[in-house]
């Protein structure tokens, strides 16, 4: 039996062991926390991640646990309504709504489908070559900052700050008359369905490299905004406000594999949350990964590269459209707001 190694248990991770022992392989899976960490608000699953999904038998387990997600509007500040986010094209061409769910509740999911026997918590790899000599795979799951990446890619990448503070939390017992976002210079604010009853926000801010605001710089941030924008801020705790420095990679990869490695999700193509579509994108790594060498079991280096040549430009296509969002996002204005998003995002 084939032997596969992967170093992350994120959403992209699990995804990976999940796909792999459907087509027959061993898999050990080790996560560096003490425990896999489920964490986070919204996640939004577009239908390609969803049909990837239901191809590993979780279809219908995702539809229970989700809410879907079909109209939101873009505004300025002061609640003028500037467009509408392409919710609806995205129905049309996958043939299904965006789905709301939390990444708790996913990566819940995910576990629950993958041996508790082949999960280690707690370890931190060292000496990566040591895995590649005891395994047919080795898959680098392990986030922005993959240790696997600085292993056995030569290339200059690295992680770069994106100049963005993102905050995220969630409301109970709140469903704003409208979802959406709301654009103002430097700075964003967002609100989205997460389960019924609740409502998750984010915000991503112009923040120079280092400085670290507080709750309270935040909600002066938002001040003058319009109506719920102030309320939700006002009534987030700061215990449960997630709040961390964006990072994404430059220069992009030149490939995701070397040999019998292969790198997946942040590891590979980390990017700005403008698209939130970081956890898609792992997820649709995952489980190409996994049909590529499916579709070639006896040459696992030419079903990387197979993987490679199918994933690579599509993630890199998702990285370039949110860092040209984040800059829409961020502009404060916009001439043809509408005209700008169809040009930008790849749908």
């Amino acid at each position: 039996m084939r032997k596969a190694v992967i170093v992350g248990a994120g959403v992209g991770g699990l995804t990976t062991a999940i796909a792999l022992r459907a087509i027959g392989w061993e898999v050990s899976l080790y996560e560096r926390w003490p425990q896999i960490v489920a964490e986070g608000t919204a996640l939004g699953i577009r239908p390609d991640a969803q049909a990837g999904l239901a191809s590993l038998g979780l279809g219908e387990r995702l539809r229970e646990r989700t809410v879907p997600y079909r109209h939101a509007q873009i505004r300025t500040p002061g609640g003028r309504r500037l467009a509408e986010l392409p919710l609806d094209r995205i129905e049309r061409r996958g043939g299904a709504p965006v789905r709301m769910l939390s990444r708790v509740s996913l990566i819940e999911m995910l576990v629950q489908e993958v041996d508790p026997a082949t999960i280690s918590t707690g370890v931190e790899i060292t000496d990566p070559a040591a895995l590649r000599a005891d395994h047919d795979l080795v898959v680098g799951a392990d986030g922005v900052r993959s240790a696997v990446r600085q292993a056995f890619f030569a290339a200059p990448t690295r992680p770069r700050y994106a100049g963005i503070v993102a905050w995220r939390g969630v409301i109970q017992g709140f469903e704003p008359q409208d979802y959406g976002e709301t654009w103002g210079r430097g700075q964003m604010f967002g609100m989205t369905p997460q389960s019924p009853g609740v409502t998750n926000w984010y915000a991503p801010v112009r923040t120079p490299e280092g400085v670290r605001e507080t709750l309270d710089d935040l909600r002066a941030r938002f001040a003058g905004w319009h109506d719920p924008i102030p309320r939700v801020l006002a009534a987030a705790e700061e215990g449960a406000v997630l709040r961390h420095e964006v990072h994404d990679l430059a220069p992009p990869l030149a490939s995701y594999v070397t040999g019998n490695v292969a790198l997946i999700g942040d590891a590979a193509h980390a990017m700005t949350p403008a698209l939130g579509q970081g956890a898609c994108q792992a997820l649709l790594d995952a489980i190409e990964l996994a049909a590529c060498l499916r579709a070639q079991p006896g040459d696992v280096a030419q079903a990387l590269r197979s993987y490679d040549a199918r994933r690579r430009p599509a993630a890199q296509r998702m990285v370039t459209a949110s860092r040209w969002m984040t800059r829409l996002a961020g502009a404060g204005h916009l001439a043809r707001p509408r005209d700008a998003l169809m040009r930008v995002l790849p749908l």
